[in-house]
């Protein structure tokens, strides 16, 4: 086989082991013997996952089945017996409740945002592990939260009187935050450090902050540089400087506000990232390795000027004991492996069967960063963090642990090293979440809640049962709500209150960050210790909701509260079916909405190799999407497709249309193959023709199969036209 090297029984493409022996395993008995327990490991593991799979799609056939049957009278307490009756509701485990060692206070002791960035791009891989800390006077004058009126306006250079309004906004949340016991901060002249409290100087006067909420300091205590404060077990740093064009203008000499933002991030290999071939694999590992290493660098040109960036230090301050005190610089990371479904050609086995995907992501993520626990660059506990998606039920929650145990024996790690997060984002998992937490109850540090996946979900599972409402409609549904809810809940009773994080899902318009600050605060007020935010400056501002509400406080108001589990399960079990019949117009604007997505983002994953992006909407406002956007858009439109409230010929038309507004957002991009006049040859338009015509037969309405088979072809043709535009630099 070209390209592979047969090790044991099975084949390694070249690249893999190149990376391996050279980065990794240099040693030729470590390599030896690594190997060897790979192949014991994928001997056992393989025929289990493709077990899985099967129980799967019969899932899905005795789901549809019954639909079939009872369409025309459906009782939801028929259907909840029927679902028992085959176990896909598991019968529930006894109380219990997580014990899990080793663990970051960024997971237990600390509540705040999480960022998610693709691990292809090393600059965001980089930039996400650096929204650790943020600059909120940046936050606040780049982005709508300081309206443009009055003179506000944003400019290409300083607009003092932007910048008055920021600093106004910046004073406030020091008053909101960190009180004084007499007066507020923009009364303040300076700011100094005695006998282990901070204070403020009023009128030549030393006024205390109402808290002992210092920190550390950096200079001289009666004029420091630096202030460290905290608050709600988060660090707020104030930095002062004279000399500088901000600091000469306050009273204060205050320069900025810098927030202790992302306290931790996903570095992901699955949904955000268009990895079809074993070196797109290998260029994760590798950027991988750079971060748990340290050796990750990214250059590029920012305002005509060549910068690199690299991983930040961790920041050194005064103690109030007068001793050196380390606070980290740079977020705990975790990494997103794929889930169970996709193969990938890293490895085959003797036949020349592509090896499952999931199971190498474990071998390879865990082998790279175990080489680096000692030097605690990421986890000062020496663990390593690991996301898996997309499971289904407990068993797969189960196979997942023990694949980790039997990745931890290959590799020597003491028993559970490798923490899981699991994603609850498939019906199965959140009908059965307490039983999926029992399963990982030694090693699980992180439950997340994923709108556009579960929905995309929802709307597979039941897709013969009747036309679902429209996307829109879609989150006012009951089994939303209750979705949302037991995901806390569950998570408190099985004890995740300090001891794992409870996630909520993304904010996916990083221009609207006035209404992010309106609406995010939600996530926190529900009990939840983290929530995704799609850039760094959006970190920092999404970490003052965590500064105004404690989530642990919460937390303990939602412990022990009474709730009828039966009763949410009925709500959770509520198919979203539509209620009404839509108009012509109503169909017409839906279609419309759910195609130009669709179409937007599948030319840049499929011509481009781009797995997550700004991608514009129908409206026009940028929205960042990754694979699940399509999950849902896709099996939308197949859904009513199969019952008629849309005609083939009416999506066909309407694909079309959308490619023209599509070409036309991207117009400028140099890199953009238009998908009109010539649809016929644009592998990007067929891919969305497959992602709606094919998503009924589409195991569990997933997009990975229809995507990856249309960027390899893509890759193919580049290699045989290489002067094609947008080629293999793509």
């Amino acid at each position: 086989m070209e390209h592979y090297k047969q090790v044991g029984t099975y084949h390694v493409h070249e690249t893999l082991l190149d990376f391996i022996s050279a980065r990794i395993l240099p040693d030729d008995e470590a390599h030896r013997q690594f190997w060897t327990g790979v192949g014991r490991l994928l001997d056992e593991f393989i025929p289990r996952n493709e077990s899985l799979l099967h129980e799967r799609e019969s899932y899905e056939r005795l789901l549809q089945e019954w639909y079939s049957e009872h369409k025309q009278a459906f009782d939801l307490e028929d259907y909840e017996r029927f679902l028992r009756s085959i176990d896909y509701i598991e019968a529930t485990v006894p109380d219990f409740s997580i014990d899990v060692s080793g663990v970051d206070s960024e997971v237990t002791r600390q509540a705040g945002p999480q960022l998610v960035v693709p691990l292809d791009n090393a600059r965001y891989a980089l930039n996400a592990a650096n929204a650790r800390w943020g600059s909120l006077y940046d936050a606040l004058y780049g982005t709508d939260v300081i309206d443009e009126e009055d003179g506000k306006t944003k400019s290409s250079g300083y607009n003092p009187v932007r910048g008055e309004a920021v600093i106004a906004y910046a004073k406030q949340f020091l008053d909101d935050t960190f009180p004084l016991q007499e007066g507020s901060h923009p009364e303040a002249n300076g700011y100094l450090v005695s006998e282990g409290r901070p204070y403020a100087i009023i009128e030549g006067n030393r006024i205390a902050f109402q808290d002992d909420c210092l920190v550390g300091y950096v200079g001289n205590p009666e004029a420091p540089t630096s202030l460290l404060l905290i608050h709600n077990g988060i660090h707020a740093e104030l930095k002062f400087d004279r000399n500088h064009p901000i600091g000469r203008t306050d009273q204060a000499g205050l320069v900025d506000i810098e927030l202790e933002s992302a306290l931790s991030a996903i570095v992901d290999c699955e949904d955000s990232v268009a990895a079809v071939r074993a070196e797109d694999k290998v260029h994760l590992y590798e950027n991988w390795l750079g971060l748990m290493d340290g050796t990750l660098e990214a250059t590029f040109t920012k305002g005509g000027r060549p910068l690199t960036r690299k991983l930040n230090p961790d920041r050194k301050y005064i103690g109030k004991d007068g001793r050196e005190v380390t606070v980290p610089g740079r977020s705990l990371l975790f990494i997103r492996n794929v889930g169970h479904l996709m193969t990938t050609d890293l490895m085959l086995d003797a036949e020349g069967r592509e090896v499952p995907e999931g199971i190498l992501d474990g071998i390879f993520t865990a082998l790279i960063a175990s080489r680096h626990l000692d030097a605690r660059r990421n986890s000062r506990e020496r663990s390593i963090y690991i996301v898996k998606p997309k499971m289904h039920g407990s068993k797969e929650v189960a196979f997942t642990n023990d694949l980790f145990d039997a990745i931890e024996d290959v590799l020597e790690l003491p028993r559970h090293t490798l923490k899981v997060g699991v994603m609850d984002e498939e019906r199965r998992t959140s009908l059965n979440l307490k039983n999926c937490i029992e399963q990982v109850k030694e090693r699980i540090v992180f439950i997340n809640t994923g709108f556009l996946d579960r929905t995309g979900d929802e709307i597979h599972s039941s897709l013969t049962l009747g036309p679902m409402r429209k996307k829109g409609e879609m989150k006012t549904s009951a089994w939303l709500d209750a979705y949302e809810r037991l995901n806390v809940q569950i998570g408190l009773d099985a004890g995740f209150h300090q001891r794992g994080q409870i996630g909520k899902g993304m904010w996916a318009m990083p221009d609207r960050m006035r209404d992010m600050m309106r609406e995010k605060s939600n996530h926190v007020r529900s009990g939840a210790t983290t929530a995704w935010v799609p850039s760094p400056t959006a970190a920092t501002l999404h970490a003052l909701h965590y500064h105004q509400v404690d989530a642990f406080d919460v937390q303990r108001e939602l412990i022990g509260r009474s709730f009828d589990p039966a009763t949410e399960r009925g709500r959770l079990l509520e198919v979203p079916l539509a209620t009404r019949l839509y108009t012509d117009e109503e169909v017409n604007e839906e279609l419309e909405n759910n195609l130009q997505g669709l179409l937007g983002y599948v030319v840049r994953w499929v011509e481009q190799g781009v797995g997550c992006s700004k991608v514009p909407d129908i409206h026009h406002v940028g929205l960042m999407e990754d694979r699940a956007t399509l999950r849902i858009s896709s099996q939308h439109v197949a859904n009513w497709l199969y019952h008629g409230v849309c005609s083939r010929e009416q999506v066909e038309a309407t694909l079309y249309r959308m490619a023209e507004v599509v070409d036309a957002q991207n117009a400028e991009d140099p890199h953009y193959r238009p998908m009109t006049p010539d649809v016929e040859r644009s592998i990007a338009y067929q891919a969305a023709k497959d992602l709606v015509f094919e998503g009924d037969e589409s195991p569990n309405g997933y997009t990975e199969p229809i995507l990856h088979r249309r960027r390899r072809q893509f890759l193919q043709q580049v290699t045989l036209e290489p002067n094609l535009k947008g080629g293999a630099s793509s």
